[in-house]
């Protein structure tokens, strides 16, 4: 008979999140406090199923402090795949925070939690927690970008694309036609959100992809461009590899027209030239 949990629906309450032990799984519910980490509020609370962790390690923290922490299996959480183990420590959302005068109780509960898992670093053929679901959007510092769960969409800013992007016009990519998802922290310098492209081996540098949005100081926050770079990654995976890239739909006559007209703005500025003018309206033309 497989060991259980003593008592089922135990809560244990630490800053910022609470631990809810269920027989097959960890249901973390963060707080939306005001000292709650931004990424942690938007997240809300994340069922984790037993399976999908390797181990549960008690430390102690700062500060008066103890640390539960449950590890993760490689390849079952699509954020943290996405994250790439660039969150800061804080932002972890496997760490459970708890007063040092609760380490035994916390204790109490690794334990528990230990007799109930497989230990295995084995890479996990499949995300075995939920993504973040779509629509997502967000704002980053050259473009707004979203997600209706099938199609990502950049849509680009006047005040921050490159000439490169303008002239590329907006962009959607089906889940179909990306192999995954390059995430840099936008608290790094070179910040960005790349999809990546089964037909393209070496893309150009961020700010000049037409399929990244670069961030920027206060553009792309974590708790914004992380779930949502989770949530395409997990499209992508689960979709699985595409044989073949279907052709794109038809364009709709009337935003044609609109890029037609937006691309006459750049000729005239200066921004294209006469020969990038003609061969980029033939292209929509033919749309």
């Amino acid at each position: 008979m497989p060991h259980t949990m003593s008592r089922m629906g135990d809560v244990l309450a630490g800053f910022h999140a609470a631990w809810e032990f269920e027989s097959d799984s960890v249901l973390i519910r963060y707080e939306r406090g005001i000292r709650t980490p931004k990424l942690f509020q938007s997240l809300g609370e994340r069922r984790i199923p037993l399976r999908a962790l390797s181990g549960v390690t008690l430390t102690p923290g700062k500060r008066g402090t103890v640390v539960l922490r449950a590890e993760p299996r490689p390849g079952a959480d699509p954020l943290m795949e996405a994250a790439a183990g660039q969150l800061k420590e804080g932002c972890d959302p496997y760490r459970l925070v708890l007063p040092a005068e609760r380490e035994t109780l916390a204790e109490y509960y690794a334990d528990e939690l230990r007799a109930q898992l497989t230990p295995s670093d084995e890479p996990v053929d499949r995300f075995l927690v939920p993504a973040p679901e779509a629509p997502l959007s967000f704002k980053a510092y050259d473009g707004k970008a979203s997600f209706d769960g099938k199609t990502v969409f950049f849509r680009w800013f006047w005040t921050g694309a490159s000439s490169a992007k303008w002239k590329a016009g907006d962009q959607s990519f089906a889940v179909s036609q990306l192999s995954g998802v390059e995430w840099r922290s936008p608290e790094v310098f070179e910040g960005h959100l790349r999809l990546l492209r089964s037909d393209v081996a070496s893309p150009a540098q961020a700010d000049q992809d037409p399929a990244a949005v670069v961030f920027g100081l206060g553009y792309g926050p974590v708790h914004e461009s992380l779930p949502f770079a989770a949530a395409v990654l997990a499209a992508v995976r689960e979709r699985g590899p595409a044989a073949v890239v279907p052709a794109a739909p038809r364009r709709d006559p009337a935003d044609i027209a609109e890029r037609i007209r937006h691309l006459g703005e750049l000729h005239q500025a200066g921004l294209v030239t006469d020969e990038e003018f003609s061969v980029k309206k033939a292209e929509l033309a033919e749309l």
